[in-house]
């Protein structure tokens, strides 16, 4: 009964007696920050296992499982698109006659420009209550905070300057990159035969490999180099596996005419240039356009598809200076197509931005290398429908070619499956460790 009031204790309490108020606010911020965000109590401080609580092997792995899930169905879409955009090609340049080999390059990578507005689109459906305004601002937000991240390669950038510029810089180094392995395949289509022609551009997936150890800080793995080494033996059996090729020479005899073989070791040198500098646009755009590790899929399919439109906005904008040079020296005479020739050229344009879109989000959550032997299963599927549209059986080496890429596929996947969650379950280690130090 003689206990003082609440009020009278408060303005009394001693300078170095923590109050209740401040106690439990303390208390309160120590235990989120011992949690985390994400539930996590840490080691030093869990006396009993709890609910919420989650190893960092599990962590890791779901992580590791969500973003392989996304990546397969982008692969998906990938493959499809790119069956649909090769068989297009080919049917437009030699069965209706319209071969302007740099015009459709030019028309293909230019159409990249659209992924960005078709993104949006698909974006603003999803969030229809939200205002424009707020939609817009926060679009914008998560664009410009990723490009920060991109720059400085960190999930928590220092620097919080417009990435713009460095965005910029990046998009014509890599578009150029793009565009010289692009066009080597179609200066070489003509001087070289198809087989030499599908071999030495596929083996970018080695060059993707060895670009990596440099620039992406790749370690060497006996279990990657195997499965790029099987890889690039099925593109030889599917090669050369087949029937030889022979062509009418003007003398009406069967064989390979003077010039076509006087050329064929400038087209394997031109399209071996191609190769190299293709495995080099894959990483280049890996280590400089792509977030860093941590980032969530979605930001990162978000991001890659904005990039990926800026390399065809750059395309319409500049690379259209050789159409004229090219109709002026008898090169390429510029000619619109028309009928069946334009319809079909849409249908492939359009093609080919779905594939590269999905590709560049294959790349960005998972590796260029994995990314560059999984576009080798696009032979396989390419002969399988060139089989169930002409009616002409697959040899046996189309078969056993396309065969062992796919068993060098899945190995290389589940070494990169491996690798990342490796990598993710360190970081998540070292991120505990920091922050049992902070405590």
């Amino acid at each position: 009964m003689n206990r003082p009031p609440m009020r009278q204790s408060t303005e009394v309490a001693h300078p170095n007696q923590p109050l209740l108020k401040q106690e439990q606010s303390r208390l309160s911020t120590s235990s989120h920050r011992d949690g985390g965000a994400e539930g996590r109590p840490m080691l030093h401080h869990t006396r009993r296992p709890t609910i919420r609580s989650r190893s960092p092997e599990h962590t890791a792995d779901r992580a590791t499982r969500r973003k392989y899930i996304i990546a397969s169905g982008f692969l998906v879409l990938s493959l499809v698109s790119f069956v649909v955009q090769t068989e297009t090609a080919v049917y437009i340049q030699h069965d209706l006659g319209w071969d302007k080999p740099y015009c459709m390059l030019y028309l293909t990578h230019g159409s990249w420009s659209l992924l960005w507005p078709f993104q949006l689109l698909i974006l603003r459906l999803q969030n229809r209550k939200m205002t424009w305004d707020a939609f817009w601002r926060r679009h914008v937000f998560l664009l410009r905070t990723t490009g920060q991240m991109v720059e400085a390669q960190d999930i928590h950038p220092t620097s919080r300057h417009s990435p713009i510029p460095y965005l910029l810089k990046m998009t014509v180094f890599v578009t150029s990159a793009l565009t010289v392995a692009g066009g080597s395949w179609y200066v070489a289509v003509n001087m070289t035969t198809a087989s030499d022609l599908t071999a030495i551009y596929n083996c970018s997936a080695f060059f993707a490999y060895a670009f990596s150890i440099p620039l992406l800080k790749d370690k060497l793995r006996a279990d990657k180099v195997f499965a790029v080494g099987v890889a690039i033996v099925g593109v030889l059996v599917v090669a050369y596996g087949g029937h030889t090729e022979s062509k009418k020479t003007p003398d009406g005899t069967v064989g390979t005419p003077h010039d076509e073989a006087r050329n064929r070791l400038l087209g394997n040198i031109i399209i071996g240039i191609g190769s190299v500098l293709y495995g080099l646009y894959e990483v280049l755009y890996k280590r400089y356009a792509c977030p860093p590790e941590g980032i969530s899929p979605g930001r990162s399919m978000i991001f890659a598809n904005t990039f990926g439109s800026l390399i065809g906005c750059f395309t319409l904008s500049v690379l259209w200076i050789p159409l004229p040079i090219l109709h002026v020296l008898g090169l390429e005479t510029f000619r619109w197509p028309t009928g069946e020739a334009a319809w079909l050229l849409v249908i492939s344009v359009i093609a080919n931005a779905t594939f590269s879109g999905a590709f560049l989000v294959l790349i960005s959550l998972t590796s260029p290398v994995l990314s560059s032997v999984a576009a080798l299963l696009t032979i396989f599927l390419v002969a399988i429908v060139d089989w169930m549209r002409t009616g002409q059986p697959l040899s046996m080496g189309s078969i056993i070619g396309g065969v062992l890429i796919i068993v060098a596929f899945f190995l290389l996947s589940w070494s990169t499956y491996r690798e990342m969650n490796e990598e993710r379950l360190k970081k998540l280690e070292h991120e505990q460790v920091e922050s049992g130090s902070d405590d």
